[in-house]
């Protein structure tokens, strides 16, 4: 995963096409903190593996999939997992390093049933459209996209300083719905300080919560999950 640098923590102030790009050399310290399951990757392998039960073999794929494609560890047997990322520490043949600004998102021209990006469009800047496109090119026509963007709508928002592709959740969904059908929008988290809840008996209320909840959603989620499929095609005139 590559990135565009942001100028300084503070409020939104939208993206920021002009800033440098982060190269591996960022990335190969940043991924480190991604080697562990953390809540939100947790519940995204829940998603995908209720998305591949009951089939024979489902293939996925994890862009911006950290240092060792951590999500691998989680998802269920029948899963033939695969990732992409600017800086992978253990290579493997289900691994590919790539920095996907610098070219397109790719991986050996295969199709895949499920595709992941978990933290990944915060970085993105002016490229979040395109990338979406690229996502959507590799999806099978029953596939499934799950995509995580940050609620920076948050009542207490923080911008992590990298981020460089900063803007209301609305319009990230609205960008999603060009290339997708948006099936289904919900909190990954609720958490009154904008972080993911570290306190057990909030994670295990929260791991299984799939759900928005009026007002409360829109001020306290920490970030938004989205379940899509592919768009239909267009009608032949």
């Amino acid at each position: 995963m590559s990135a565009q640098a942001s100028r300084s923590p503070g409020p939104a102030e939208g993206r920021s096409p002009g800033d440098r790009l982060y190269k591996r050399d960022f990335w190969a310290t940043e991924n480190a903190r991604f080697t562990t399951p953390h809540f939100r990757m947790r519940k995204v392998a829940r998603i995908a593996g209720r998305i591949a039960r009951g089939q024979e073999r489902c293939d996925l794929l994890d862009v911006g999939c950290g240092p060792t494609g951590t999500l691998a560890t989680l998802l269920p047997r029948n899963v033939r997992y695969h990732g992409i990322d600017i800086a992978i520490q253990q290579p493997a043949v289900n691994l590919v390093e790539a920095d996907i600004l610098a070219s397109p998102i790719t991986f050996h021209d295969q199709k895949f049933d499920v595709i992941v990006a978990q933290g990944v469009f915060e970085y993105l800047g002016q490229f979040q459209s395109q990338k979406l496109a690229e996502i959507a090119d590799l999806l099978k026509d029953d596939g499934k996209f799950i995509v995580t963007y940050q609620n920076f709508d948050h009542r207490k928002k923080e911008i992590y300083w990298p981020f460089s592709n900063v803007q209301p959740p609305a319009e990230f969904r609205a960008d999603l719905s060009r290339h997708f059908r948006v099936e289904r929008v919900f909190a990954g988290s609720h958490n009154w300080n904008n972080g993911f809840p570290n306190r057990k008996f909030l994670q295990a209320a929260q791991a299984h919560l799939n759900v928005s909840i009026p007002v409360v959603t829109p001020l306290l989620a920490v970030d938004y999950i989205h379940l899509c499929s592919p768009r239909p095609p267009a009608p032949v005139p």
